[in-house]
């Protein structure tokens, strides 16, 4: 490295963001995490030992994925190589691979190869990893915030551990801002700081366990205001919540959260909770979410869960999508609200979908019945030499519009796919199906 790039480098280092100067070398300093890094977890054991295997740190913003990474690479007696996946391609992997190779053949060493935002690489670039990570050429470390099980090939997958990391605890973020306030050497120590426990709250809060989001946003709050006269910065909640840097719902439309949080919007309704069901259909309107998609979602909920203990339900989130479909957003989140409250207040029943699926099982794993004759199609010349139609009664003919015959195959008879509940309206259905079968007997 020469004078001119190591001066870069040490300016770059100077001026870097509160949370890359923060950022733990080694574990003692590492917050968090404790499932993994714990005494006698299995990453610190693995870190202590040098025994690292490939794997897959999964976890939201700000949770130690990369600080873990570059903390093996100060821990590790191996070769340590990093590409980054939004920057590099496959040429860069086969230079890191080569390098791999004389590694191993002339010092006797292996490499870890750390790949941040691994779900950048396509299919391609890590086809390219796949038989250097079997061979054991390389030991693979990716970093992501996307589910892999959604975004790296199973191929590659298979040979690599998935590690999750969670969002910080109001506890780690608390001891994270106090080690920033405090260190003169890379945080900031050097100013005399003074937070109101207010402001300090708030900032720990509207973090969401981001370690990085917290350290940035004191950061800015700290160098933007100026000393009173006793050269004291005081940092209010007024000046936190316009220093905070903007926070974003943690979703991404195609992958992990995308699927986890209609899941939980879902199962609110499913649920009779009102409250949360409008708590994740707000996150998912901040997020962007297709309304549509929403709304086709409270139709099969409307249908599946509630059914005919309240038949409106669906009329009532069919129409629901008809209007989102015409009104656009932002009025649209009213009609999804309204629709989504009544399906989650409505009475449920999860009979006609328990019906249609066993009925289904019968269908796919059991011989198919053959159509009573007299149910069968009459309609056309020839079809009485058959015996088709014959003895057939039609319903209308008698009281009620009701008679009792074989309307199932021979194989079949007696046989209950939907039996209704005692739950809203299908009570009402219960009572007349007893009555009537009652009466045919």
């Amino acid at each position: 490295m020469d004078l001119f790039t190591l001066n870069m480098e040490n300016q770059l280092n100077k001026n870097a963001p509160l949370a890359d100067r923060m950022r733990p070398k080694t574990l003692e300093e590492f917050v968090g995490q404790e499932h993994i890094i714990g005494d006698n977890k299995f990453l610190y054991r693995a870190i202590k030992a040098d025994r690292i295997t490939s794997m897959i740190f999964y976890g939201p913003p700000g949770t130690g994925k990369t600080t873990l990474a570059m903390i093996i690479a100060n821990s590790t007696n191996m070769s340590f190589e990093k590409l980054s996946a939004v920057t590099s391609g496959v040429k860069d992997i086969r230079e890191v691979i080569h390098r791999a190779e004389e590694s191993l053949k002339l010092y006797n060493k292996r490499t870890i190869l750390f790949i941040d935002e691994i779900h950048r690489f396509n299919k391609a670039q890590q086809d390219a990893l796949l038989p250097f990570v079997e061979r054991g050429i390389i030991i693979l470390i990716g970093a992501t915030t996307e589910n892999p099980y959604f975004e790296v090939n199973k191929a590659l997958l298979s040979r690599m551990m998935v590690i999750p990391l969670y969002p910080l605890t109001k506890q780690d973020i608390m001891r994270i801002i106090k080690k920033g306030l405090t260190d003169k050497e890379r945080g900031l120590g050097k100013y005399k700081v003074k937070i109101d426990e207010e402001a300090l709250d708030y900032l720990i809060t509207i973090s969401d366990g981001d370690g990085r989001l917290a350290l940035n946003s004191l950061e800015i709050g700290v160098l933007s205001t100026p000393e009173d006269e006793e050269g004291i910065i005081k940092i209010d909640l007024d000046t936190i919540k316009e220093c905070i840097l903007v926070k974003t719902a943690k979703y991404d439309k195609g992958g992990d959260e995308h699927y986890n949080t209609i899941s939980a919007f879902i199962k609110s309704m499913r649920g009779s909770d009102p409250d949360a069901t409008l708590y994740w259909l707000a996150k998912m309107i901040n997020a962007g979410e297709d309304p549509k998609f929403i709304a086709r979602r409270i139709i099969i909920c409307a249908s599946e869960d509630v059914g005919n203990a309240d038949p409106q339900a669906l009329v009532l989130a069919v129409a629901a999508f008809n209007a989102v479909d015409v009104i656009g957003m932002p009025e649209a989140r009213i009609i999804l609200a309204q629709a989504a409250v009544y399906v989650a207040c409505a009475p449920k029943s999860n009979a006609s979908y328990m019906g249609i699926n066993k009925a289904l099982e019968d269908v796919k794993n059991k011989p198919i019945g053959e159509v009573p004759n007299h149910l069968k199609d009459a309609s056309y010349i020839g079809a009485n030499n058959l015996g088709y139609g014959k003895s057939y009664l039609y319903p209308h003919d008698y009281e009620r519009a009701y008679v009792k015959q074989q309307y199932l195959p021979d194989e079949f008879v007696g046989r209950k796919y939907y039996i209704p509940t005692e739950y809203g309206y299908e009570k009402k259905i219960k009572e007349y199906l007893t009555k009537l079968f009652d009466k045919g007997e």
